[in-house]
């Protein structure tokens, strides 16, 4: 048989020739679409699709995945995918989040008796996001998670080499939570690692590394990610001091320009 296909792909043979032309002849084979035809054809197939999607995701997807949760609020909604959930926790969320795609959630109860995490109001996370609880994940209102995303409180494993070898868990003080504050975006493919906080209205760049604590209004990148903007676009004014300090200040101003202006006169003098 190998020696056939050798054949026929390289031989000189007319045979040969001929059934190679008759392939690429195939191969490159297409008819016209006339649109008269066509666009009603596409237009019933993607109706027959939303359909079958809206379905999946009202009567499947949604209800299987607020069953795990201990409370939501009116307005979740997920995408056509059964959400990945493993252990047991408590999946709080507030009003109109969305979690689109698939995500995989996964609880350690070994670390305590409920693992909680928390999303709120109007917040959305894309497709195939891992977020990992040992402790606690809260994720704050109006935050956008992109794609492929993970945010883990436990990296599952005890830093101590000895520990690893043994096949022992990690210690308690290596399970620390995780807060992402409100109005955050965390680009895809970043990574929270356990104990780290991102401040109100920060940025993670994609594929970002986050391994200590981001200031909130904070663009970061890298791995680990590091600060490379600033989302406050200029400094806060001074505060206004009171009367009294204001007339003290001028008056030693003045004073200070009083001695400049004798010490100039003595000299010239």
């Amino acid at each position: 048989m190998k020696n056939l296909v050798r054949f026929l792909a390289s031989s000189d043979h007319d045979v040969a020739r001929a059934l190679r032309h008759v392939r690429r002849q195939v191969r490159s084979f297409t008819l016209p679409a006339p649109r008269p035809l066509v666009v009603p054809m596409r237009m019933a197939f993607e109706a027959a699709r939303e359909v079958y999607y809206f379905g999946a995701r009202v009567l499947v997807c949604e209800p299987h995945f607020k069953s795990h949760c201990a409370q939501y609020g009116k307005g979740v909604r997920t995408g056509t995918f059964i959400h990945f959930i493993t252990g047991r926790g408590d999946i709080i969320l507030g009003d109109n989040v969305v979690l689109d795609g698939k995500t995989d959630f996964i609880f350690a109860a070994r670390f305590c008796d409920r693992p909680t995490l928390r999303i709120g109001d109007n917040t959305g996370i894309g497709h195939g996001c891992r977020i990992v609880v040992g402790k606690s994940v809260t994720i704050g209102k109006h935050c956008m998670i992109a794609a492929g995303v993970f945010i883990l409180d436990s990296s599952g494993h005890p830093s101590d080499p000895e520990a690893r070898r043994r096949g022992l868990p990690p210690s308690d003080a290596e399970v620390r939570p995780v807060v992402i504050e409100d109005n955050v975006w965390l680009g895809t493919r970043s990574t929270i690692f356990p104990g780290v906080t991102v401040g109100e209205g920060s940025v993670v760049s994609a594929g970002s590394i986050v391994m200590a604590d981001v200031p909130p209004y904070t663009v970061v990148a890298g791995n680990p990610a590091r600060r490379v903007a600033s989302l406050r676009t200029t400094e806060p004014p001074p505060p206004i001091a009171p009367a009294a300090d204001r007339a003290d200040a001028n008056a030693r101003r003045h004073g200070a320009d009083d001695a400049a202006r004798r010490s100039g006169s003595d000299s010239a003098s």
